[in-house]
């Protein structure tokens, strides 16, 4: 079963995201911000990130620049009301995302967005 870690600030978008990801039969692990989420990534093995970008303490994309030049960590796929902002979606992709997906999310899509990141691939 694929792990991934859900990073977002809103406990009921955590939960949220956590419920449909369960159902579509992934382990989750959850992070309210971004020191939390690096904290879990140094001690836990995950298969993927979930990350919002918006975030107090460490916002997402001080969380992408931390993991860029670690070969060791799992792919990122951002989720973020922010998606339609300029210049958002290059600078995750300039610091490493491999997704990226607005809120709301589409639940029937974001499983095959999580496990595409997983194989290294783009989405159907």
């Amino acid at each position: 079963m694929a792990r991934v870690l859900i990073v977002d600030d809103e406990p009921d978008i955590l939960l949220l995201l956590r419920l449909n990801l369960e159902a579509a039969g992934f382990d989750t692990g959850l992070a309210a911000d971004g020191d939390e989420a690096l904290q879990r990534l140094r001690r836990e093995r995950f298969d993927v990130v979930l990350l919002d970008l918006a975030m107090p303490v460490l916002d997402g994309f001080g969380v992408l620049a931390a993991l860029h030049d670690d070969p060791a960590a799992p792919p990122v796929v951002v989720l973020t009301a922010y998606a339609n902002t300029q210049g958002y979606r290059e600078r995750a992709f300039a610091l490493g995302a491999t997704g990226f997906v607005a809120k709301p999310p589409d639940f029937d899509a974001l499983p095959d967005e999580l496990r595409a990141a997983i194989a290294g691939r783009e989405p159907a």
